[in-house]
């Protein structure tokens, strides 16, 4: 039994340099800590990562130090004492560091992994997804050029995860070197996501990704250029309609062989992503901003036949029994799921025991970058383990 007898919390900064929040805990069976990170494409559904602001959640949770000592916790599903408590007290951001904490305490206690805590029999390993150039708002903002979708992926298929994260570290430093060839004005500077960099658009990046030999993905998120019922493209710029970004999305997907796509559609329009995949059932059409890791988003995105995978990022609703909740209905569903980090990270790796937990069928997680390397290592960690036992 873990026994939580201090709860405390301080900023810290993330990535990006931005304030975000870490947990700490002080238990019976030692003192765990936990952070969150920040997201800058965020959703318009998704939970808010502080009830008011960053420093209010570090003050409600001094005041609830003494209400924990009371209740014992030795199982994941345990987590709901933890959200009696504070529910409705703290956002988003503060309760997913916060259970994150009590699960590492958990695991400690009863000598287990975080992910044997979800799910002792899990086996599969996720697929690697890697984002190797950028754009959108993930990228420098002002005149200069840059791709309208957010991210260009790799998602290498090898024998081991570790083979796959080399893969991808390979290509993307081969990306480098065609871009310096393509965009006269490339640097090799890194975005948020620490992505290379282009005033090149989509098409001129997906050309260059033709040359890679794994399957790629796009993560368009259209919502960010989504404004008064048009997609408002800049480089170059136009703008398209609905039935104009439908036709444009499905060309790219025929033309460039895409395996993922997400967001192709603004977070409001349902039907346009159960038309996109219903003409394309063979690609993953994937939802981010149209899901936000809540349940009614998730199950109105199933019902409506809008999704064959959706993105689940932990912070975004921070119960990580609704998580639990969420995952089990895609399956359920047939729905691939595929856990992501944020373009804030910090070195906190307890995504790669959720999504190892959760069995999902990709880890999103950038491919460079120390809070990114964090988490892949994690789980290249989970699967050696696995392998040598």
């Amino acid at each position: 039994m873990v026994v939580i007898k201090n709860v405390s919390a301080k900023s810290i900064l993330d990535s990006r340099g931005e304030k975000t929040i870490l947990v700490s805990i002080k238990t019976n069976v030692g003192s765990f800590s936990s952070s969150a990170p920040n997201g800058k494409s965020k959703g318009k559904y998704e939970q808010k990562p502080y009830i008011k602001t960053l420093e209010k959640d570090i003050e409600t949770i001094k005041k609830f130090n003494g209400y924990f000592s009371k209740d014992e916790i030795e199982k994941f599903d345990d987590l709901r004492r933890v959200e009696d408590i504070v529910e409705r007290h703290v956002g988003a951001n503060t309760l997913f560091a916060l259970e994150s904490a009590a699960l590492k305490a958990m695991a400690k206690e009863q000598k287990k992994q975080v992910w044997q805590l979800i799910n002792p029999n899990a086996k599969k390993m996720p697929r690697l997804v890697g984002n190797c150039i950028g754009g959108g708002l993930h990228s420098e903002s002002g005149e200069k050029k840059k791709p309208d979708f957010q991210e260009f992926l790799l998602i290498p298929k090898e024998k081991t995860l570790k083979e796959s994260y080399n893969t991808n570290l390979e290509i993307k430093k081969t990306l480098g070197f065609l871009l310096k060839k393509q965009d006269k004005t490339f640097s090799g500077k890194k975005n948020d996501e620490d992505a290379w960099q282009t005033s090149l658009n989509e098409k001129e990046v997906l050309e260059i990704l033709k040359e890679t030999n794994v399957d790629k993905g796009v993560d368009v998120a259209a919502s960010s250029f989504h404004k008064r019922k048009k997609y408002l493209y800049r480089n170059p710029m136009l703008s398209r309609d609905s039935e104009e970004q439908f036709s444009y999305i499905s060309n790219l997907i025929k033309n460039f062989s895409i395996f993922y796509i997400e967001d192709p559609f603004s977070e409001e329009d349902f039907s346009g992503f159960s038309a996109l995949l219903k003409k394309h059932p063979d690609s993953f059409i994937v939802g981010d901003d149209l899901t936000v890791t809540n349940k009614k988003r998730v199950k109105k995105a199933v019902e409506e036949k809008s999704v064959n995978a959706i993105i689940v990022k932990p912070n975004q609703n921070g119960s990580l029994l609704d998580v639990k909740d969420i995952c089990e209905y895609a399956k359920k569903h047939g729905i691939k799921i595929v856990f992501s980090h944020r373009s804030g990270e910090t070195t906190e790796n307890i995504l790669a025991d959720l999504a190892f937990g959760f069995q999902a069928d990709f880890f999103k997680c950038g491919i460079t970058g120390r809070e990114r390397e964090a988490k892949i290592k994690r789980l290249i960690e989970i699967e050696r383990k696995l392998t040598t036992s």
